[in-house]
């Protein structure tokens, strides 16, 4: 579970910085842009993974 922990600290760190990013337009909003594709990767691969381990567990609740 620390390596859910840490992806959602990733996911939030990344937020801050496409928020930030956002701001501005051109060669920076290209960045906010391709960050904020990585933070909705990383989201997606945490909810997958949380899903994987709910599974594995045989948890009633399969939603993360």
């Amino acid at each position: 579970m620390n390596n859910l922990k840490s992806y959602r600290s990733f996911a939030a760190v990344g937020a801050v910085l496409m928020l930030l990013s956002a701001c501005s337009e051109g060669p920076a909003e290209d960045a906010g842009e391709k960050v904020d594709e990585a933070v909705t990767d990383v989201q997606n691969s945490v909810e997958d993974t949380c899903e994987d381990v709910k599974n594995s567990l045989e948890t009633e609740d399969k939603d993360c």
